[in-house]
């Protein structure tokens, strides 16, 4: 299966754009899609919302103290490889 990333860097965004921006691609992701999201701090909020309406989120914190956020639908994917560090 083809897998498309939704990119998304939020590290310049003023709160609440990432979440809104976040929310909406959620809202219009299919199986086959996941949202890569690099933000300057943990969305926490986002995390809970995505967990609760049934996705799957992978989270780490890089070197340089970038958040890498990964959520998908599809509960076989394994995002943690899909990271780009």
């Amino acid at each position: 299966m083809v897998v498309r990333r939704i990119t998304l860097d939020a590290r310049e965004m003023e709160h609440p754009i990432p979440l809104q921006l976040a929310l909406q691609h959620l809202q219009s992701m299919i199986q086959n899609e996941y949202l890569y999201m690099k933000h300057r701090k943990k969305p926490i909020p986002l995390i809970e919302l995505a967990k609760e309406k049934g996705f799957v989120c992978f989270v780490e914190q890089d070197k340089q103290e970038v958040w890498h956020i990964l959520i998908s639908k599809n509960q076989n994917i394994k995002l943690e490889e899909l990271m780009d560090v």
